[in-house]
């Protein structure tokens, strides 16, 4: 279930009238999806005119807590008309045509923050929390909370090749091997019938680690 949090400042939430999120425990709320059996995969942004320098580890500290495992994170855009476009654009802060991808980088505001204080607080946000120890720490959160109701699977050679590579790939040859086997034998003994979805997301985690590495080089 892909819900679009955007951010954990208040104030930023009222600029771009999210007003279904103000005054709740966010965290709680993820988590209560979470326990009804759904996979929350989260939207955040960052750039708004009322986030200061403290919002990058706010979103980390939200997105640890809350075990969002897939945390799509961008920087604001003003797509074209938008009253965001339309006002930025009489305030003079209009940079550049908009790429159409917010998770990609760019932007074509001048944020109030500044423009390079912006890019590196967000190359920062995503080295962390795809960083192997934060991403298993917020794996481990999600499957404690989740409680799914009955998986079936069955049995394929597929399935049994892609946990022999991931063994070899990410268990043996990974610089997140540790984190790996303690979630392996974490899910194997605590919560058995989540074990292929606990590999299923180590793997993706090596994906989204590559992904996050081209956008903070």
């Amino acid at each position: 279930m892909f819900v679009g949090i955007e951010t954990p400042n208040e104030d930023s939430l009222a600029e771009c009238s999210k007003n279904q999120n103000k005054g709740r425990d966010l965290v709680e709320s993820v988590k209560l999806l979470q326990r009804a059996g759904l996979q929350v995969q989260g939207g955040f942004i960052v750039g708004f005119d009322n986030d200061s320098p403290s919002i990058f580890q706010q979103q980390i500290d939200f997105i640890q807590k809350s075990g969002i495992v897939t945390a799509m994170v961008g920087l604001l855009q003003a797509p074209p008309g938008t009253r965001l476009y339309e006002r930025l654009q009489k305030e003079g802060r209009l940079a550049n045509e908009m790429s159409g991808d917010n998770v990609d980088g760019s932007t074509n505001i001048i944020p109030k923050m500044g423009l390079e204080p912006l890019r590196e607080g967000y190359r920062k946000l995503l080295a962390h929390i795809y960083a192997p120890k934060f991403y298993y720490e917020r794996v481990l959160t999600f499957l404690r909370e989740y409680h799914p109701p009955e998986i079936r699977f069955h049995l394929d050679p597929q399935y049994i090749l892609a946990l022999w590579r991931s063994i070899y790939q990410l268990g043996i040859r990974g610089v997140e091997r540790i984190h790996y086997w303690r979630l392996f034998f974490w899910t194997l003994f605590r919560r058995p019938r989540l074990f292929p979805l606990a590999i299923t997301l180590a793997i993706l985690g090596f994906h989204f680690r590559q992904v996050a590495e081209l956008h903070v080089s």
